[in-house]
Order: structure tokens, then C-alpha cells, then sequence
């Protein structure tokens, strides 16, 4: 796989500071883990975008949002909002995707990634109601990291 591009949303990011009591929690703080740290050794380029940095800054918890924060340090390229991705985002919203993901969608389909991850279940159905659309595909990080090594 060369060069694989990865998106990774916020709730991605946090999920590494959940709490770990669910099981669900744990494998897909696991897995987040385990794909942060193959980008620094495998070609998988992991991208940052200006709607990470804006809803980072909005998490309630300071410390969670530092940390959070430090964590995205290790997403290489980052794609800002151009006029582009808000009319972009703006199409998404029209069919039912909420504001945040829509631009998380637009920034990761303008960084050309492959896949976009998400642990928010409600991201994940509205995509795949609406993959046909969709220039990336969006899936939860267990999956697609099992996906991925089991190859």
C-alpha cells in the first residue's frame, strides 16, 4: 500500500482519553493508537485540517482538548478551508450531514485521503446512506485497521 492518506475526525483523536470501562471504547482507543503510531513507520500519511484545530478548541475539557491537541501534532498535512470545502460542506449539510462532518468530509476529500475515521456511529450511517456521493470512504478505525493488516 503505498501512501495510504488518512483522516482521522476528532472523535478519533479523543478517543485515546475516553474512558476505557467499555470495551468498544478500549479496542477503538487501541486502534486509533495503533494507527498513529504505523504513520510514523509505515507510508500512511495522516492529515490535519483547519475544522481539527477549530473543533479541538471547543472541547469543554482542557485537558482532554490539550491533549487531543498534542496528538495532532503527528497528522503531517494540513488542508485549510478554502471556498472550495464550505460549498462542499455546504452540499453535504443539505443532505443531512451536520455542519462539523460535513467540513471533516470536504477537508479529507480535498486532501484526496483514501478513508475517513470516525467513532461517532451517527457519522457513520449518514456516510454510508451516502457513499454513492462521497469521494472518501468513512469508517470506524477497528474496521478498517483489521481491514488494513489483515492483508
Amino acid at each position: 500500500m503505498e501512501h495510504m492518506r488518512i483522516y482521522l475526525d476528532v472523535c478519533c483523536l479523543s478517543r485515546p482519553f475516553d474512558d476505557h470501562i467499555q470495551d468498544r471504547v478500549r479496542l477503538e482507543s487501541e486502534a486509533v493508537l495503533a494507527i498513529l503510531n504505523h504513520s510514523q513507520t509505515k507510508d500512511w500519511v495522516l492529515l490535519n485540517s483547519e475544522v481539527i484545530d477549530i473543533e479541538t478548541s471547543k472541547i469543554l475539557d482542557e485537558d482532554k482538548g490539550q491533549k487531543v491537541s498534542i496528538l495532532s501534532f503527528l497528522l503531517k498535512h494540513y488542508i485549510s478551508i478554502d471556498e472550495e470545502a464550505e460549498k462542499r460542506a455546504i452540499e453535504l449539510e443539505k443532505i443531512g450531514f451536520k455542519p462539523f462532518d460535513s467540513l471533516h468530509i470536504a477537508c479529507a476529500e480535498k486532501g484526496k485521503a483514501g478513508v475517513l475515521l470516525t467513532t461517532d456511529d451517527g457519522f457513520l450511517n449518514k456516510a454510508l446512506q451516502n457513499k454513492n456521493v462521497l469521494e472518501v470512504r468513512v469508517e470506524n478505525p477497528v474496521i478498517w485497521l483489521m481491514e488494513v493488516i489483515g492483508k
